[in-house]
């Protein structure tokens, strides 16, 4: 037997990037004496358990597994529909098991599915039972009150009894085309909303989304591998065609009575997020499609006549906050908004929040205050401690009491944090630069306990320095170096890789220790790496992060060279090997550095990349770079492949990797493709390695292993680097 250590790319693969084992998904009940989380049992075991853990209960005995998918199915292989694959791909759901449930609102019932089966857990005792329903099952919901599971079968939203009695159909489509109660692509994809029904606070009725696909057009999405396969057809709403119409109803809970809820689709055709509580009816916020304008909207439940509560605007667009929609308890309108030149909550007529901070996401709306996410605000950033700020994203408490102070309840910074409450308990849930992967402690009443991790420790630790980089925008970018272990000032100058995402939603130098390890691993191949958050990336203002508008290719290029001239004012690097490399977004961005600026940048491994802006979807192309049919040099100039995007490129030739998955439909193969044969057009030498079955996340543990050691095989001949370090 080999007694060799494991090489990270080995346990960075088989651990899922060092998530299993991780506890997640918390829910608290409202009387804060439990809290439900998932977790599986070991750190490369990736089926997902139900547990509790139980406050009233000694520290030491307070855990127990509520649902273990191993005996629910009997040691049978899971079967995943292709409804439930295409959601845990919106969702990057890369688990096994049980991914995800949903409770009652006292939190003494969980709903799952499970190989397409329906499960029910008691929580109070333990015990799991299966309802016969049809089959397979995608998005279990109990009522409010328990008594009924909600879920979705074959496109029909159906009802069951939790004690095994009546399934109805509550709502079924009237053709192959139409689905009832599912979230569509755009939704999932790009506005955060992963489900399409609602129950009411009462437990009688349900709002539903109905999305009609047939004016969406259809892309197919076939596996070369295996030609005897036939292609699989897709709704790709691409950015300029048409998206799926998308309309809500109001649907008894026996399916006896459906009333349709109206608003004016065809100038608000987006629906951003849906609310419904006992502080108020039911909540719409809807979208322009341009994004410009969206409205908050209340539903007459009985009629379906909706009334605007609220109406807001900006020139550039507007961001969906993840739970910016919400009644408080004593009913106002609880929402995020940029109006004030901060992202900041408002309640009522009231702004909470100042400049201080930038809000990320609403966590919990309570009787007293809200808890939210927030990074550091611009007046944060630029004060002359503005370094302790870099990566932090912490969580508030904001009282509703005029002149109340603020409070940050997770500790100093710099940390990453999130947190879900119910009554006195809060599950926070803390990352920081200094210990490996995520801490989640249950505080109550001045106590605290640590639920237990069995995620594994990395076989390498990171040591990243983070600075502003350059002065762009009035502060310097968000930097993150890191240099091979061991390395001091006196071994001379580094070849260089620049790893970024470098695009909106997608923020790289977090104050987190884990963030980093791939970056770590790279520069213990011999390589200064650098991490570099530019304009457009997730910031501490919304004029950052709207300052791509209309030119995504320019700025987040200048703003990567930036960062890498800055580097080399303090590091030694040989500014002769410079490599980037990225995935998606950051794909996008490393074709751009090789082609565009050949001067600066020597290699380019791009993974996964949009090369046609106009092969990305509408909701996220659309809200940076308008309408192709009325603004198509916008297009053409923020393209790799389109004769503007081309004519951009210079004379000097660069290695280029491509990488694609040929399963993946987010970012179609297509566009590498385009890309490869553009290049061949040109003249240009580059290399493709296609994936076979592999999608945008890439989960395969064989894949996800290789991949980094092709990466770097081909860094070090691209550069002349041809020793091992």
């Amino acid at each position: 037997m080999s007694t060799e250590p494991e090489s990270f790319p080995r346990q960075h693969a088989r651990t899922q990037r060092f998530t299993l084992g991780a506890p997640r998904s918390f829910t608290v009940a409202p009387d804060g004496g439990r809290v439900v989380f998932l977790r599986s049992a070991a750190p490369e075991r990736p089926a997902g358990a139900l547990w509790v853990h139980d406050l009233a209960a000694d520290a030491g005995d307070a855990e127990r597994l509520a649902a273990d998918p191993a005996e629910l199915l009997g040691g049978a292989d899971e079967e995943l529909s292709p409804e439930e694959r295409a959601r845990r791909e919106r969702s990057r759901e890369g688990g096994a098991g049980i991914v995800g449930y949903a409770t009652d609102a006292a939190v003494e019932l969980a709903a799952f599915a499970l190989s397409g089966r329906l499960f029910v857990t008691g929580l109070l005792d333990g015990t799991t039972r299966e309802l016969p329903v049809p089959a397979p099952v995608v998005d279990p919901r109990p009522s409010p009150d328990g008594r009924w599971i909600a879920y979705v079968a074959d496109r029909t939203l159906r009802v069951a009894r939790t004690d095994g009695g009546t399934d109805t159909a509550v709502a079924v489509p009237e053709n192959a085309e139409v689905s009832l109660g599912l979230a569509e692509f755009i939704a999932a994809e790009e506005m955060q909303r992963h489900r399409g029904y609602w129950w009411s606070p009462d437990s009688d009725r349900l709002l539903v989304a109905r999305v009609d696909n047939s004016p969406v057009r259809r892309w197919w999405i076939s596996d070369p591998a295996n030609p005897q396969s036939p292609p699989a057809e897709i709704a790709y709403p691409a950015a300029g065609t048409p998206n799926a119409d998308v309309g809500l109803e109001v649907r008894s809970v026996d399916g006896s009575s459906c009333v349709q809820v109206r608003w004016d689709r065809d100038t608000h055709p987006y629906l951003v997020a849906v609310h419904w509580s006992a502080g108020g009816p039911p909540l719409l916020l809807v979208q322009q499609r341009d994004q410009r304008e969206q409205r908050y909207l209340t539903v007459d439940v009985e009629s379906g006549e909706t009334t605007t509560v609220h109406i807001e605007r900006d020139n550039t667009w507007l961001e969906i906050t993840a739970g910016g929609l919400a009644w408080s308890p004593d009913g106002r309108l609880v929402r995020v908004s940029d109006a004030s030149g901060a992202r900041a909550l408002v309640v009522g007529e009231r702004t909470l929040t100042g400049p201080e901070l930038h809000l990320r996401a609403v966590l919990d709306v309570g009787p007293e205050d809200v808890l939210v996410s927030a990074a550091p605000g611009r007046a944060a950033t630029t004060a002359a401690d503005g370094a302790d700020a870099i990566g932090d994203v912490a969580v508030h408490r904001i009282p509703y009491a005029e002149g109340a102070a603020t409070e940050r309840i997770c500790g100093p910074a710099p940390l990453v944090a999130s947190a879900v409450r119910g009554g006195e308990t809060t599950v926070l849930v803390t990352a920081a630069l200094d210990r490996f992967g995520a801490r989640a402690q249950i505080l109550r009443a001045g106590t605290s306990r640590e639920i237990r991790s069995q995620a594994a420790t990395p076989v390498l630790t990171p040591a990243p320095r983070l600075l502003r980089a350059g002065a762009t925008d009035g502060v310097g970018i968000p930097t993150a170096v890191l240099l091979p272990t061991g390395h001091s000032p006196g071994d001379g100058p580094l070849p260089v890789l620049m790893d970024p995402y470098g695009g909106p939603h997608g923020q790289r130098v977090v104050a987190a220790r884990n963030a980093y390890l791939t970056s770590q691993w790279f520069a213990d191949q011999g390589f200064a790496v650098i991490v570099a958050d530019g304009r457009g990336a997730p910031g501490d203002c919304p004029s950052w992060e709207k300052a791509i508008a209309g030119n995504l290719a320019a700025l987040n290029l200048e703003d990567q060279i930036t960062a890498l001239h800055a580097v080399a004012a303090e590091v030694p690097l040989d500014l002769e090997k410079v490599a980037i490399r990225g995935w998606s977004y950051g794909g996008y961005l490393s074709a751009l550095a090789v082609l565009r600026r050949p001067d600066v940048f020597h290699a380019g491994v791009v993974g996964a990349p949009v090369t046609d802006q106009r092969l990305y979807d509408t909701h996220y192309t659309e809200r940076y770079l308008g309408d192709p049919n009325t603004s198509p040099q916008t297009y053409a100039e923020n393209s790799v492949v389109t004769d503007e995007g081309l004519r951009n490129a210079a004379d000097q030739h660069r290695p280029m990797l491509i990488v694609h998955g040929l399963a993946d439909d987010n970012v179609v193969v297509a566009h590498s493709l385009r890309l490869s044969s553009a290049l061949l057009a040109a003249g240009r030498p580059h290399e493709v390695l296609p994936l076979s079955g592999v999608t945008h996340m890439t989960p395969q543990e064989q894949v996800a292993e290789n991949l980094l050691l092709l990466q770097v095989d081909f860094l070090r001949r691209s550069l002349g680097l041809t020793a091992t370090p």
